[in-house]
């Protein structure tokens, strides 16, 4: 059995830009209008990896903006305690921090309501970029949820990208769709195409696959991303697994039974950072794969984005006890 090898990663620090909000998770199922007790937490799809990343014992670098508000001091104190750097953290005094409500579900995906527009993270610009020591990174994160915010963090998403390739800064995308973010359809699917065909990885689900070149097996996803233009594509297929593919050849990698799930929100995140953490130190596609499928998988069990998110020790047992099935080659 071959090995699917990623090149142009090399260990260093992983560069993550984007919006980071208090969530007001509903403690009782019904209506977000009905529910009445809600607990407060800190999500954003970047800032998620980065707690991912740096518990694996990576070293992320994030960057956004807070409001001087309340909401903005809770994030910031959450980054400590999470011994990620807040260097890159900027703080606006006219523009408040985003923040975002979910429900909670018994089956299904919990339905998420956002107060966002016109945040601090939204203003965002390519002046910020210029501010980024690029001889430290080794790997840019960026997801399809930071272009839409406003006009600047799309100059801002785009000044990432082509810096990052004049460094030889291996891009990493994940579409991570949001369509009502977006002024319109088209313009989304051109915008994430475009991004995702500059990546060295691209690591979709199959909703991204149909939403964006309307196909709808992983397979078919895969060879759509390929044939844009990406180098190489891990597509999530759910509790089933993932198929890691480049132009040469792909593997399916089986996913893990869990007994129950909790909450979906976050699982692509934790996939993310599972997958960029094996790449980094230095392990091939398929196993960098499985440690996505059970990051994501772990993901499920809790209702919080990111506080289940492991340690290496964690990890391992994870694996470990709910390993069930060798890689199942597809070519």
């Amino acid at each position: 059995m071959g090995v699917l090898a990623v090149n142009g990663i090399h260990p260093g620090k992983v560069l993550l830009v984007g919006e980071a909000m208090t969530l007001f998770g509903a403690r009782e199922e019904g209506d977000l209008a009905e529910v009445r007790d809600f607990i407060a937490s800190t999500a954003g799809a970047e800032l998620n990896v980065a707690v991912g990343l740096r518990r694996l014992g990576q070293q992320p670098m994030y960057m956004t903006r807070l409001g001087l508000d309340p909401f903005g001091e809770r994030i910031l104190g959450f980054m400590r305690n999470n011994d990620l750097d807040t260097s890159m953290v900027g703080r606006d005094e006219f523009r408040p921090t985003g923040i975002m409500f979910k429900s909670k579900v018994e089956h299904g995906d919990p339905v998420t309501f956002y107060r966002r527009a016109g945040s601090a993270a939204s203003a965002l610009s390519p002046i910020d970029i210029q501010s980024i020591d690029w001889q430290v990174v080794s790997v840019l994160h960026m997801t399809g949820i930071l272009p839409p915010l406003s006009d600047s963090t799309f100059q801002a998403s785009c000044a990432l990208v082509r810096v990052a390739h004049q460094h030889g800064i291996f891009v990493s995308f994940d579409p991570n769709l949001r369509p009502a973010l977006w002024p319109d359809t088209d313009t989304m699917r051109a915008t994430l195409r475009e991004l995702a065909s500059q990546a060295d990885l691209v690591m979709p689900g199959l909703t991204e696959g149909h939403e964006l070149f309307g196909v709808d097996t992983p397979e078919s996803v895969a060879r759509a991303f390929l044939d844009n233009g990406a180098k190489t594509v891990v597509v999530k297929d759910g509790p089933r697994g993932a198929l890691a593919a480049n132009k040469k050849s792909s593997r399916y990698v089986p996913g893990f039974v869990v007994d129950h799930v909790v909450d979906t929100v976050g699982c692509g995140d934790g996939f993310a950072a599972g997958v960029l953490s094996a790449l980094l130190e230095g392990q091939d596609l398929s196993a960098a794969t499985e440690r996505g499928c059970a990051l994501g998988a772990i993901q499920t069990q809790h209702e919080s984005d990111n506080e289940a998110l492991p340690t290496s020790n964690e990890l391992e047992m994870f694996i470990t006890s709910h390993r069930r099935a060798l890689y199942k080659e597809k070519m």
